[in-house]
């Protein structure tokens, strides 16, 4: 190859890539041979992927260099070294959603996202680290051991899509893939530097993911930028008749805003979620200062409070177990997935084969979800949980009718310690407070790095929008990495983070 050396194409953004592939200053090939590359320097600390496919992508990047050769260009991704997260379906390749009981389990086919990925000329690289099914803000609830976060070893990398977002910081990947049910991918994004978008429900189809939440879980990409971000979504989204939930609209124009600005637009910063006593207050000064920097960019800054967004984490840890146990409940034993070999009844089996297979924090939220919909508690659980949401969707769509966007804290706190939180669930579920909101509301939200705190960690700044508002808020979100500057990296060669 020609240009830069090819450790270095492991740090190039996905639109420089293309750049360069399309330049013919590297090949396909020689960008996976960086990744790859990172990957083998770096999986020994953070332990991000569960599955590397060599074959599969090397096939793939092959393919890539054969069509650029004859002039063929299937769009943005083709030649592109990406990750997904192990609970998203991939014919021929293990997908274990980080349990147990489906160790081993290789599915008869590919999800839409994977699918819509081979189409557009993608390379993926394997399969990355999660919470089990997709229950953590960690990444350390997997049967696989935890993914570590690489800014900081000893601090997690957020949940549940830890390793896809490891992946992309570090660089063994060029962007990666998680599902978003409660924050799942901008906390994690948040924590680790990086840009880590929820769309609209609906937009991305959810056919092949292993369902957690069906009514909340949402497919989103990683990235390092937001035009990145912008790439990676419009290849994956649109209508897809295998998932009933899926908009039957054509796939919007998501960058169409990207360089325009902020002047003249109306932002609401959220103050429920300025609130020093659960935010950390040196997120809360980075956020004060973005807004400020915003308004000196030219738009109007306005309060808005959305009085239930209060009760939106307990609404959420009763909605979202609820539909877990109903959809946890085809891992018997019986049709896929690990079987008990103890005797007696096929009640016996199905009970071993579970108690083995799930973890303890699957296993605390199916028996809460159950409760929640049993007999004589379903109103007062469950039913008033949904009263919750309503009353959640309602507030932010009224706040949608004075501003353009709403601003936040992406999280209550920077990366935390490996283990700090383990034995304290409440604590845990907190880490999600900024986010759920807009899972609940099934409204599109964004996290952007914006700056580092006094330990060198990374933190992030969400940006949310009304249902396919999402060339508004990547509008928002373009301008606010501009102001940012954020260009930090961290390295794990040094233990340091890298600044450019």
């Amino acid at each position: 190859m020609t240009g830069p050396d090819i450790a270095d194409l492991a740090d190039l953004t996905i639109a420089e890539a293309g750049t360069g592939l399309r330049s013919g200053d590297f090949t396909s090939t020689d960008l996976l041979a960086a990744v790859t590359k990172r990957a083998s320097a770096t999986e020994a600390h953070l332990h991000a992927y569960l599955t590397l496919d060599h074959e599969g992508s090397t096939r793939a990047a092959e393919a890539a260099d054969a069509s650029f050769a004859v002039g063929e260009d299937r769009g943005p991704l083709q030649g592109i070294p990406v990750a997904l997260k192990d609970n998203m379906c991939t014919l021929g390749i293990e997908t274990t959603a980080s349990s147990k009981i489906l160790d081993g389990w290789i599915p008869p086919y590919d999800a839409t996202i994977v699918t819509r990925l081979k189409a557009a000329g993608a390379v993926i690289t394997g399969k990355t680290n999660l919470d089990e099914f997709a229950m953590g803000s960690s990444t350390e609830n997997s049967a696989y051991g935890p993914t570590r976060n690489p800014w900081n070893t000893d601090r997690v990398p957020g949940g549940s899509s830890g390793g896809s977002a490891a992946v992309t910081a570090v660089g063994s990947a060029l962007g990666s893939f998680g599902s978003d049910t409660g924050g799942s991918i901008r906390q994690p994004a948040a924590l680790t530097g990086l840009v880590g978008m929820k769309p609209t429900y609906g937009i991305v189809s959810r056919y092949g993911l292993i369902a957690f939440a069906s009514s909340l879980d949402q497919i989103g990409p990683f990235s390092r930028t937001v035009e990145d971000s912008v790439l990676l979504l419009e290849t994956i989204s649109g209508f897809d008749p295998k998932d009933a939930t899926s908009i039957n609209a054509p796939v919007p124009n998501f960058g169409g805003s990207l360089g325009r600005g902020v002047s003249g637009m109306r932002i609401g910063v959220v103050t429920e979620f300025l609130n020093g006593d659960v935010i950390d207050s040196q997120i809360i000064a980075a956020t004060r200062g973005m807004a400020d920097k915003l308004q000196d960019a030219g738009a109007e800054i306005v309060e808005v409070s959305l009085p239930s967004t209060e009760y939106s984490l307990s609404a959420y840890y009763l909605i979202a177990p609820a539909e877990c146990s109903s959809n946890l409940a085809r891992f018997d034993g019986v049709r896929y997935g690990h079987r008990s070999n103890v005797e007696g009844t096929t009640e016996d089996m199905m009970s071993h084969s579970r108690a083995e297979g799930f973890g303890p924090e699957v296993i605390r939220r199916i028996l809460l979800g159950t409760y929640a919909l049993s007999a004589g508690y379903y109103d007062a659980f469950y039913g008033q949980a949904q009263r919750v949401r309503t009353l959640v969707r309602r507030e932010f769509a009224s706040a949608y009718e004075q501003v353009d966007a709403l601003i936040s804290p992406t999280t209550p706190t920077t990366a935390f310690a490996i283990g700090e939180k383990s034995d304290d669930p409440i604590a845990m579920y907190y880490s999600d407070l900024c986010t759920i909101p807009s899972n609940l509301a099934g409204d599109p939200a964004i996290s952007v790095p914006i700056a580092l705190d006094d330990a060198g960690l990374p933190i992030g700044f969400q940006v949310m929008a009304p249902a396919l508002g999402e060339e508004v808020m990547y509008r928002v979100a373009a301008y606010v990495e501009r102001l940012a500057g954020f260009t930090a990296r961290a390295s794990l060669a040094t233990s340091e983070v890298v600044a450019p």
